[in-house]
């Protein structure tokens, strides 16, 4: 039975290391390939120009692709590649922050038989904070506690949470007991 892991979190928890880390424990463990996706991969595709000449008469710039848009085709690009992946019979680890969308990575699991775990990292604050500063996204600072508050308190977030603060991958990645984070009946959205 295939397999989708999805890494959750806000800016700054470590999804991305986590994410590489924890797909190269299930290649040694297991002998399979495993699939990994970067949702932030997705986003990073939209470039858009740093200032825009061009306004609609309402003041919107003519070629603003808006959030949402963005939102909805990263999802669909994720989705469509995982679906690819499962039907090739291989693993799955994603990493992307899931606010309303866990419905839909459960409905890709049903749809093939996948078992389904999820893992949302946290860590403190502080420790956010000087990850975020560490790496140059200052701006994403207060995005990322939202984030935090939001999916810390998200009833469907809960028995899901991992917090890292003052650990390293190596330590989160070999002390992790994957079944613990198996997304079941008695657990979905």
């Amino acid at each position: 039975m295939p397999r989708i892991i999805f890494v959750s979190g806000p800016c700054g928890s470590g999804k991305t290391t986590f994410s590489d880390a924890f797909a190269r424990r299930l290649v040694r463990e297991s002998g399979r390939t495993v699939y990994v996706i970067h949702g932030d991969d997705f986003h990073r595709g939209f470039v858009e120009p740093e200032e825009k000449p061009d306004f609609f008469p309402g003041g919107e710039p003519a070629d603003r692709v808006q959030w949402e848009d963005i939102l909805r085709f990263n999802w669909d690009c994720i989705l469509g590649a995982a679906d690819r992946a499962l039907r090739q019979g291989l693993d799955v680890v994603i990493d992307y922050v899931i606010e309303d969308e866990l419905p839909r990575v459960k409905a890709l699991a049903d749809s093939r038989g996948a078992a389904l775990y999820y893992i949302v990292l946290t860590a403190g604050a502080e420790e956010i904070e000087r990850r975020i500063r560490a790496r140059g996204d200052t701006d994403m600072i207060e995005r990322a506690l939202f984030l935090k508050r939001k999916l810390e308190a998200l009833p469907e977030n809960r028995g899901h949470l991992l917090d890292n603060t003052g650990r390293s991958p190596a330590e989160e990645v070999s002390e992790i007991a994957l079944e613990q984070y198996a997304v079941t009946d008695g657990r979905r959205p």
